[in-house]
């Protein structure tokens, strides 16, 4: 069985999506006799091809990236990712027999699946996201008004469409209540992210992530885009308060995106350089020791799917604060693991 896989999104690339399809991947090469062909945006000028086993082939097309912002996909990002992408996957259904497509976004992927199924017969299936859905992102709101008809076609004709979180379908089912939505959420793997045998930041944990703070310091911990939609000024303010009640506080921030410069410049404001650390871009196979060392993960964002962040923290041991919004109560029993 060979299946053609679509998301303009895939590790440094992106964000949740990027990272839920590099875990369907990896489950994806331990079928035998499964080949899967994803088609995804490539950083540097050139072709990519990626190989993980000898049957999952990851082709990285060139959009003319701008490096320095992995996490944010622009309208033009978009475009040209479609743009190739059409070309080049349909060559390649030319030149392959595929059973089906998955498409990740209903737009731009979608969009591209059902193109394919009108062109070669080829049945997809669409997976929601967040920002494709209609009502989820301000930034969308005037395209969505445009597009928003073809988007209830794209998923009408799907043999299926998939949302991460009962709060995603909850949303989508607002564009067409008769849709048919399935929920299938986010995985992560449970054997890299896990509590810590080093209890609440341990000596061991905080060399790990080259912290030189004393043992009892509160690390409070977010992993995530720093864009305007993931609200983490509010977090920076909120922290500045907890901080003149208590001591021995430190938030980390783990992540990239246009909003940080803006927070680096708020942090400075109000002096508390010290207390706040942007850690970066990190890969991801060195986010478990930070998770570990924390006391506290928190995401104080304005809409979200089903956090990956969220559920890593909560596979590493951690209680979560986060907003009401999307998947949050999905993984949040408030008062018992975390609180909403």
């Amino acid at each position: 069985m060979r299946i053609l896989f679509l998301n303009y999104e895939y590790p440094p690339l992106g964000g949740g999506a990027g990272n839920a399809t590099a875990y369907l991947l990896k489950e994806f090469a331990k079928i035998p006799g499964l080949e899967v062909d994803l088609v995804t945006s490539a950083i540097d000028k050139k072709y990519q091809l990626e190989k993980i086993g000898e049957n999952i082939r990851i082709h990285r097309l060139p959009i003319g990236k701008n490096p320095k912002n992995l996490h944010f996909q622009s309208q033009k990002d978009l475009l040209i990712y479609a743009w190739k992408a059409y070309f080049f996957s349909r060559k390649i259904i030319q030149e392959r027999k595929y059973a089906l497509t998955l498409a990740f976004f209903s737009v731009p992927c979608g969009f591209l699946a059902w193109i394919f199924k009108r062109q070669f017969e080829l049945p997809y299936l669409v997976f929601l996201r967040g920002a494709d859905v209609p009502g989820y992102s301000e930034r969308f709101i005037y395209l969505h008004k445009i597009i928003t008809p073809l988007i209830k076609r794209i998923w009408r004709e799907a043999e299926s469409v998939v949302a991460n979180s009962r709060g995603l379908k909850d949303l989508a089912r607002k564009t067409n209540p008769l849709q048919k939505i399935d929920i299938i959420p986010n995985g992560i793997d449970t054997r890299q992210f896990r509590p810590s045998v080093y209890n609440f930041g341990s000596p061991t944990s905080k060399m790990e992530v080259g912290l030189p703070r004393s043992w009892n310091t509160f690390k409070i911990l977010c992993v995530t885009r720093i864009t305007p939609r993931k609200n983490i000024r509010c977090l920076i303010e909120a922290f500045n308060q907890l901080r003149r009640k208590y001591a021995n506080l430190n938030l980390q921030i783990i992540g990239e995106g246009d909003e940080k410069n803006n927070l680096e410049k708020l942090v400075g404001e109000l002096g508390i350089e010290k207390e706040v650390d942007f850690v970066g871009l990190l890969p991801h196979e060195k986010l478990p020791a930070y998770y570990q060392s924390a006391r506290v993960y928190v995401l104080p964002s304005l809409n979200e799917g089903m956090s990956n962040s969220m559920l890593e923290a909560l596979a590493s041991g951690l209680p979560l604060l986060a907003t009401d919004t999307g998947g949050t109560k999905e993984l949040i029993e408030d008062g018992v693991n975390g609180f909403v």
